[in-house]
């Protein structure tokens, strides 16, 4: 059993990473062999390049992007692994632009426009891989709660990522971290007043309840791998 998790925060050890690292440890706990990738680390590379190798007649590419950079040999580990967990902070409203490229290098290839059509969903897309990936999504941001995200309409943009990775790997779920603690030191930056005592205290409250959350999501996501291997 094989679990990738992929952190598209420019930082290590803050919050998206410590989420993913606890999300890990619940997959290991329940006998995953994982691995954490740091997309930061491994740049530079680019999203989908819309080149369409991947859906020539007759690919030989099987679901993996064609293109030969520093992501490839992660884009091969998420094809081979049974769960793959993505962490992004959301910067100026939308998920990191590595995490999309990621996500774009990663599903656009195991996407057919060669599927039945559906009329309710004026779709004729699938996916053609064979097998289940048991995947989820771990977003964080500074916003104070579930509200917030609805307001500004980040619930729809999350959704749509959930459906397309529901649909071409078998199986999706999200998990949210809100009001997240941004700097070290707030001392240092140009910041509302009030705002660090307030956000250090909802950390001391939620943030533990977060990190078990992402156990719990690392670990149930290799037990329902385990259950339909």
């Amino acid at each position: 059993m094989k679990a990738l998790f992929v952190n598209g925060s420019p930082r290590k050890n803050w919050n998206t990473y410590k989420m993913l690292e606890s999300a890990m440890q619940g997959a290991q706990d329940s006998g995953a062999e994982c691995e954490l990738v740091n997309l930061y680390e491994i740049q530079p590379f680019r999203g989908c390049m819309s080149c369409f190798a991947c859906k020539l007649k007759n690919a030989k590419t099987n679901g993996l992007c064609a293109i030969h950079d520093s992501l490839r040999p992660v884009l091969e580990k998420a094809l081979t692994s049974d769960v793959i967990v993505a962490g992004s902070p959301i910067y100026f409203s939308y998920p990191t632009a590595l995490n999309r490229a990621f996500l774009e290098r990663l599903m656009f290839p195991v996407l057919s426009y060669n599927g039945k059509y559906d009329e309710e969903t004026h779709s004729m897309e699938s996916g053609i891989l064979t097998r289940n990936i048991y995947t989820a999504m771990i977003y964080t941001m500074g916003y104070p709660d579930e509200k917030g995200i609805k307001d500004f309409g980040y619930d729809v943009m999350f959704a749509e990522t959930q459906r397309f990775m529901k649909q071409l790997f078998g199986y999706s779920e999200v998990l949210y971290a809100y009001n997240t603690y941004q700097f070290a030191d707030y001392s240092r930056y140009d910041v509302m007043e009030g705002i660090e005592p307030m956000k250090a205290k909802y950390r001391e409250e939620h943030f533990p309840e977060d990190l078990k959350k992402a156990y719990e999501l690392g670990k149930r996501l290799v037990e329902k791998a385990g259950e339909n291997s």
